[in-house]
This record gives structure tokens, sequence and C-alpha cells, in this order.
């Protein structure tokens, strides 16, 4: 008997420190990355009533350690399935110790996957990684697209993620914080760059600019600990897509995520 429903989401944590996505259909349920520690996955999961023996498989977006932690132990643990292209395997697979060559599963940019009862497409970004991807996922007629780390987003990209029901959106750092604050001035240009990653300004630009009639939910992501503050990134979103008439509060809202618990499980 059918559950309605399309997906199941949580933002189970976002930021700098680590990040971990888990969305379920009827048929699977996965995590979009395991950067944190497996067991504080394992508590993320319990806020939002799920546990990561019910889980089918992990992708991964790219190997830096806040997306990555806690692959390893997790597909050791539980038996998972692990999806990423074949680059970010290569630069993975000494970070995360010993998975079963049955475990590992090559997920092409750009392709397709049919993963149960929902299809999955992924798309290359801008980020100082070997091949980073995100990942858009379809059933029936919704969609939820997840987008950070990416120091720009390319028109090809903008056409790939338009229209979703849904998004978890980099907000990573407010430009003034950015420049007045403690990093180093490497770091500061790093971020800043084209592989770096969106600014409050650049995520809701980038929003402004996708969002369509199906978009009921803008999640923002990524938020840097030293850079940003919630407050701050969740005003710039509003106040950028309030300029333009696209109907915040009405339409659609904006949600803040938290690097530390998880996001209440919303339906799409």
């Amino acid at each position: 008997m059918s559950q309605n429903y399309t997906f199941k989401v949580s933002i189970l944590a976002s930021g700098s420190t680590g990040n971990s996505l888990f969305i379920e259909t009827e048929k699977k349920k996965i995590l979009v990355d395991a950067g944190l520690s497996g067991k504080k996955i394992t508590s993320l999961l319990a806020e939002v009533d799920r546990k990561p023996e019910d889980l089918d498989a992990i992708l991964v977006t790219h190997e830096h350690r806040d997306h990555i932690h806690g692959v390893g132990v997790l597909a050791r643990k539980y038996k998972l399935d692990v999806y990423a292209n074949e680059k970010t395997w290569d630069a993975m697979d000494p970070l995360i110790g010993n998975v079963a060559v049955e475990q590992k599963h090559i997920f092409e940019m750009g392709k397709v996957l049919t993963f149960g009862d929902m299809d999955i497409e992924s798309f290359g970004v801008s980020h100082d990684a070997a091949a980073p991807q995100f990942y858009r996922f379809y059933k029936e007629n919704r969609s939820f697209v997840t987008l950070t780390d990416t120091g720009y987003c390319s028109d090809y990209i903008r056409g790939t993620i338009k229209n979703a029901d849904a998004y978890l959106v980099e907000s990573n750092h407010d430009i003034e914080m950015l420049r007045m604050g403690p990093y180093p001035w490497n770091l500061k240009q790093r971020i800043l760059g084209d592989q770096g990653h969106l600014s409050n300004e650049d995520g809701a630009l980038v929003m402004a600019d996708i969002i369509g009639d199906q978009t009921k939910r803008i999640y923002l992501g990524h938020l840097s600990k030293e850079n940003n503050m919630k407050e701050l990134a969740h005003m710039t979103m509003e106040n950028t897509l309030k300029e333009q008439d696209l109907g915040v509060g009405i339409a659609f809202n904006i949600y803040d995520t938290d690097p530390d618990s998880a996001t209440e499980l919303f339906t799409i």
C-alpha cells in the first residue's frame, strides 16, 4: 500500500565541520555524503527516527574530509553500497579505509542512475577537489537538488537544477566577514575563487535565477562558522528574492540548516 509521498528528506548536518543528507523514497534510503563520525551520523539519524541499518547506499559528492569522514566506517559496519565517480574514488580510497570491492560503484558525472524507484542525475561543479559532483533526485513529477561546494554556478548547472521542488543551496560566507576575518590571505582567496564556495549573495542570485512554480523549500547550507551567521545568510536570501517579487513566504519558504543537528524530516 502506498505511503503517498515522493521523497522524505532531512539535512542531517551542513557546515564546514561536516555534511550529510538523508533522503528516502518508499523503496530506498540513502545518504548524500557522510562527513562526520559514524557515531554522530547515527545520532543525527535518530533525531529523525531513522537508523543506519535501514540505509541502502551512500552517494559521495567529493573527497574532502567534511564530506567523507564517516563513509568507510558506515560502509563496513552496515554493508552499504558507495557511489562516486572514478576520480573521486581514486582520491577518496586511501582516506576511508578498506571497503569491499562489491560495495564500490562508479557514478559517472553527467549521468542518470536509476536507483530503486527514483532517478538521480549527477552534475559537475567548480570546487578544488578531484571531480566534484552534486545531485538532482527525481521521482514521478517531483525533484530535490543538493548544491554546495562550488565557486560559481555555470549556465549548465542552472539549466540542470531549474524548478525543483526543494533545494539545499550553499550560503557559505558573508564576503565582508570573510575579508575582515581571521583566515590567512591564501585561504580567503581560495574560498572567494572560482573553485571555492558560494557566498550568501552568490547563492541568493543563483536561486533567484532557477526557482520556478514547483519550488516550495530552500534550505541554506554549508555556512562557515567563522565567516557567516544564520541570520545574515537568511536575510540575504530573503531580501534578494523579495526584491525580485518571487513570493517568499507565499510560494515557498526559506529554512536554515545546522552543523550539529538535523532538520525536521520534510516531505516532497
